[in-house]
């Protein structure tokens, strides 16, 4: 039996076996649903061999305190986000491990509403009533199940963010790596088409294939990147898009096969939201945050700061009303979908802005990159962080102008800043630097800060 450590800060997550199998997935179903007095939930699955059972596992546990289970088959995780809201049930579940070796799996779970499940926001309860409750045979009558799509009205939602009018000829590589991501893309390229939408979709690696052939889609590993770099070049594309195994992040690529640092997205995103509603607010994270911060002034918008991670993010968007949260980890966040983090409403929106502004991408971001040019985050493995971290703010806080604890810390100069954080499950220190267009400035103070860090004994 699994060891119920596949318990972590947000999710479930673990090696098959020993930490997560059937058995544990049985247990789960029936404390989240005991936890929620869940009438109905949504559940789905990416494509990994292993999901399917632990689905259906998890399914029995459910309908075995009282739940009623609607099963979508296989599904990114936003389509669980987006068919809890839209449905009005109780909470959604998606088993997957997105982008963990192959021998993991995982879930994600959100309550009525699509508000996440967390450590502290149920999911230790549920691990509690998980390992400690007898469940013996069950007294009463078990929920009904059925299987259901609303792969339709989510492709509805998903086109409702963009005007089909203001679309030029576009070609476009989409790489699904084999993951969850491919049945969407077929989708949208079929309302492209009855629609005359000139945009042309390049598929590689779409059919759903849960022994990975072209390894686990993980883009944010540069070594993963070559086969949509290679696409773009091979078809001359406008654009390439590669998505993670559930597809809850999405990577761009520029009309070079360049690779776009996910910070920069934030700042294009931001813009798109105010070309359409002047005065909105943006929420955004600690790590990098000028270029955010300038476009959204100077766009007409209310820059908002918030702790890193989805619950923090998603909380604070709604306390704001905001519009749009946006992460350097390539995770982004909308109002109108339940405030969840989707993987498809980013390129479509980043696809409307290229048509309007009527500039390849490369120039939209070189503008931004020029002006606050950053290394992107560095991750440092240290045997005690939080010496490391004081042995950096004692050397810096003196002539610092600003120092913010909103997430780790963060300390602003005249013409650069930085922000340091631990990682709340290893002992590693996560380092961001950013300047104004001074490349040269960055890079020294970088290796500064590095080097301040990594002083050990």
């Amino acid at each position: 039996m699994g060891s119920f450590n596949c318990f972590k800060a947000y999710d479930i997550r673990g090696r098959l076996g020993d930490e997560l199998d059937e058995d544990v997935a049985y247990r789960i179903g029936r404390a989240y649903a005991r936890y929620l007095n869940a009438r109905a939930v949504v559940v789905g699955g990416d494509v990994r061999l292993s999901s399917e059972g632990l689905k259906q596992a998890l399914v029995q546990g459910l309908r075995d305190s009282g739940a009623d289970v609607i099963d979508l088959g296989m599904t990114g995780t936003e389509e669980i986000y987006f068919a809890t809201w839209f449905l009005g049930v109780d909470g959604g579940i998606e088993v997957t491990a997105s982008h963990n070796p192959i021998d993991y799996n995982g879930m994600k779970l959100v309550r009525s509403g699509s508000r996440p499940i967390s450590g502290d926001t149920g999911l230790n309860e549920i691990r509690r009533m998980a390992e400690m409750i007898d469940y013996g045979p069950q007294a009463g009558i078990p929920g009904l199940y059925r299987q259901e799509s609303i792969l339709s009205a989510y492709i509805d939602h998903l086109m409702s963010y963009i005007d089909f009018s203001k679309l030029t000829p576009k070609k476009l590589v989409v790489n699904a790596g084999n993951g969850a991501a491919g049945h969407v893309i077929n989708a949208i390229e079929k309302v492209f088409i009855s629609q005359r939408v000139p945009v042309q979709l390049i598929k590689i690696h779409n059919e759903p294939d849960g022994t990975f052939p072209h390894g686990i889609p993980n883009p944010l590993l540069p070594e993963n990147r070559a086969d949509t770099a290679n696409a773009v070049h091979a078809y001359g594309a406008d654009m390439g898009i590669a998505w993670d195994g559930d597809f809850d992040r999405c990577f761009l690529f520029d009309q070079h096969g360049e690779f776009i640092e996910g910070y920069y997205i934030v700042g294009l995103l931001a813009e798109s939201f105010l070309l359409k509603k002047p005065g909105a607010r943006i929420i955004y994270d600690p790590r990098l945050t000028w270029n955010t911060e300038e476009i959204v002034t100077q766009t007409g918008g209310v820059p908002v700061m918030s702790k890193t991670g989805h619950a923090f993010i998603k909380e604070r968007m709604r306390a704001e009303d905001a519009v749009y949260g946006g992460e350097m980890s390539a995770h982004h966040y909308f109002r109108d979908f339940g405030y969840c983090d989707s993987g498809m409403i980013p390129w479509l929106l980043v696809l409307e802005l290229l048509c309007v502004r009527k500039q390849p991408l490369s120039t939209l971001v070189a503008e931004r990159i020029a002006r606050y040019p950053s290394p992107g985050e560095i991750n440092s493995h240290l045997s005690d962080p939080q010496q490391a971290i004081q042995r950096v703010l004692d050397a810096y806080s003196g002539q610092a102008l600003n120092i913010d604890y909103t997430d780790g810390i963060s300390l602003s100069f005249d013409d650069w800043r930085f922000n340091l954080r631990s990682s709340n499950t290893e002992p590693v220190v996560r380092l961001n630097v950013e300047s104004r267009a001074d490349e040269v400035l960055m890079q020294q103070k970088t290796a500064e800060i590095l080097s301040l860090l990594r002083q050990e004994g």
